[in-house]
């Protein structure tokens, strides 16, 4: 499967088609970027709901040993030979049972850099209305959606700072609710808006 993303007529609401013009058709090249950091990929799941749009989100059970209980986009590390593309759909896949033809990809977004040592390629696809949503236990606690319009306003995002093995740490924070999405998803949403609104490379 190449990592081109393809044209898909079927997308023809205007959110969608105003992130296809701002967002990379191509995977960015994660060998080149980010050296030495595991080349990873995330699905940002955009799904209609009552006549407006939705992301989908999961929550990591309190048992994985990594990011235990955090909120985050389907997605995991790519495998040998596999494209950004490819390892975004099969994650989404595996964890939440959305099957990879129920994925209609729109683009790229900028890659992100993590600090636990990842470059992480996030794909944005509309999930189609017969998509089946089946968590898998054993990678997700829970899964929610939360409506794009939180995200467009650019008030919603709010910087703070950690301590992490003796370092500042300051990242981006989306209340939502009783929830709060920071980190690398955070991130990356924050970039993806400022893109939107024409306010970042």
């Amino acid at each position: 499967m190449s990592s081109h993303v393809p044209e898909d007529e079927l997308i023809v609401d205007d959110f969608p088609a105003r992130a296809r013009a701002a967002l990379s058709a191509e995977a960015p090249d994660l060998a080149g970027l980010g050296k030495g950091a595991r080349p990873a990929a995330v699905l940002m799941p955009l799904l209609r709901m009552d006549g407006q749009w939705h992301f989908l989100f999961t929550v990591r059970p309190a048992t994985m040993p990594d990011h235990a209980g955090e909120i985050c986009f389907p997605g995991g590390r790519l495998r040998p030979g596999e494209s950004p593309l490819e390892a975004a759909l099969r994650e989404a896949e595996e964890e939440v049972g959305i099957a990879p033809a129920c994925v209609s990809p729109i683009g790229f977004c900028a890659p992100r850099l993590t600090g636990s040592g990842h470059i992480i390629a996030p794909l944005l696809g509309v999930v189609k209305g017969e998509a089946r949503i089946l968590p898998c236990p054993r990678e997700v606690a829970e899964v929610f959606t939360v409506p794009l319009s939180l995200f467009l306003d650019m008030a919603n995002y709010h910087r703070e700072r950690m301590e992490v093995r003796g370092r500042l740490r300051e990242y981006w924070v989306i209340p939502w609710r009783r929830r709060r999405i920071w980190g690398a998803t955070a991130a990356i949403l924050h970039d993806f808006m400022r893109r939107m609104a024409g306010d970042g490379a």
